[in-house]
């Protein structure tokens, strides 16, 4: 986990929901990164707490928001850790999206590609090469 030095943006239902000088970028083996922004960041509104855990042998369990911007509304698309295991305090406070259920979010101005797959909510941009986990037959290495 660390502190990114530059400015994140999310955009969702035509509207700007989120931008932070204050994300946290988290690598993990095989993936693109994930960007954590501080909830305080988020739009007021725009994270809905919905039923349901999972559970990530790294940060520990991960309760879900359904992302809201008007009328627009994506199903379980943010998470958060509201106690992350040892090592990744810092995530305590903030919450990632899957850029891919997004209309837009960008790093330093630059769109991001979500990470293939439905499962994994890494962050792909110019300066990210792969391969990643994700696409299929990627699933297990």
């Amino acid at each position: 986990v660390e502190t990114y030095p530059g400015v994140v943006v999310i955009e969702f239902g035509g509207r700007e929901i989120a931008r932070s000088s204050g994300a946290l970028r988290v690598l993990e083996t095989s993936h693109p990164p994930g960007f954590y922004l501080p909830a305080a960041d988020f739009a007021p509104d725009s994270l809905r707490p919905v039923e349901g855990t999972t559970w990530c042998e790294f940060k520990g369990e991960a309760t879900y928001y359904d992302v809201v911007a008007g009328s627009a509304r994506a199903e379980r698309a943010a998470w958060t850790y509201p106690n992350p295991t040892v090592g990744y305090e810092r995530l305590a406070g903030t919450v990632a999206v899957y850029p891919g259920r997004m209309d837009r979010c960008l790093v330093d101005g630059e769109e991001v590609q979500a990470q293939p797959g439905d499962f994994y909510g890494g962050w792909i941009t110019s300066r990210v090469v792969g391969p990643f986990k994700g696409a299929p037959g990627t699933w297990g290495w």
